[in-house]
Order: structure tokens, then sequence, then C-alpha cells
């Protein structure tokens, strides 16, 4: 709950507790913040218990914090059933990586090699499309 608090954090709530309600009245002070956080936790309990018996026996395992979409992705994606394990390990990127390389590396001497090549340089000009062609998209009567 506390986790970013240093020491010199702690050490400036506890002389503001001191300053705030005095040194007689802390220690009761101290209790019930207590007392309400351990009803609280009770309350919060009770409720995902309740819960839990009015959704059925089948949901006996649930946990609410699968509610939240990391833990909920973590779990399935870690669950042995989907498989995906060994999709992951038949999925070899460097090898995918290097059949793309020796592709383009190929496809590239084999067009500079050729006649017109204007030394391996591509050309990413648009290119205009044929005239041909109606560039409208089709009027569809029906659909107005």
């Amino acid at each position: 709950m506390f986790n970013d608090v240093g020491p010199l954090e702690l050490v400036t709530l506890v002389v503001l507790a001191v300053l705030v309600f005095g040194p007689d009245k802390l220690p009761k002070v101290v209790q019930d913040v207590m007392r309400t956080i351990r009803k609280i936790r009770e309350f919060s309990e009770s409720a995902k218990q309740d819960i839990r018996n009015e959704m059925g026996p089948e949901f006996k395992d649930f946990e609410f914090e699968d509610l939240n979409p990391k833990t909920f992705l973590r779990k399935q994606l870690e669950n042995e059933d989907l498989g995906l394990k060994e999709i992951r390990n038949g999925f070899d990127l460097k090898k995918e990586m290097a059949e793309v390389t020796d592709a383009v590396h190929s496809r590239e001497s084999d067009s500079s090699s050729g006649p017109g090549a204007s030394g391996g340089s591509v050309d990413m000009t648009k290119k205009p499309e044929d005239s041909g062609h109606d560039t409208r998209p089709p009027f569809d009567a029906d659909a107005t």
C-alpha cells in the first residue's frame, strides 16, 4: 500500500501526527484508524464472498484481480490449453528475417544486373494511373 513512502516521508508523517493530535491522543487515533481499516477489509472480503456464493460453484476459483485487463491477459497467455507456447516456439523471428533479407538482396542483385538498371537505386516516385479507368466509385442506386 505504501510502497513508495521513503524514510524521510515517514518521519515527516509521524512528526505531523504528533503535532496535530498531540502525544497523549495519538495512540487512540492510531487505534481508531486501524479499527476502521480492519472493518473496511472485513466488509470487502464479505462482499467478495457473497458475490462468489451468488455466482455459483463453477466460479469458486474466481478472483476479482482477474478483472484487471493486464492480469486477465497474462493469465490467458500463460494458459497451456491454448497452445500458444508451441506457436511462439515454432515462430523463429531470426529465420524469418534472414529469409526476408536474402530475398531483398537477391532481388536487388537480380534487378541491378539487368539492362537499364540505375545503379541499384529504387524508384520511389508515384506512377500515374491508367487514364482508361474511371476514378469515381461505383454508384449504387439501391443504397441511396
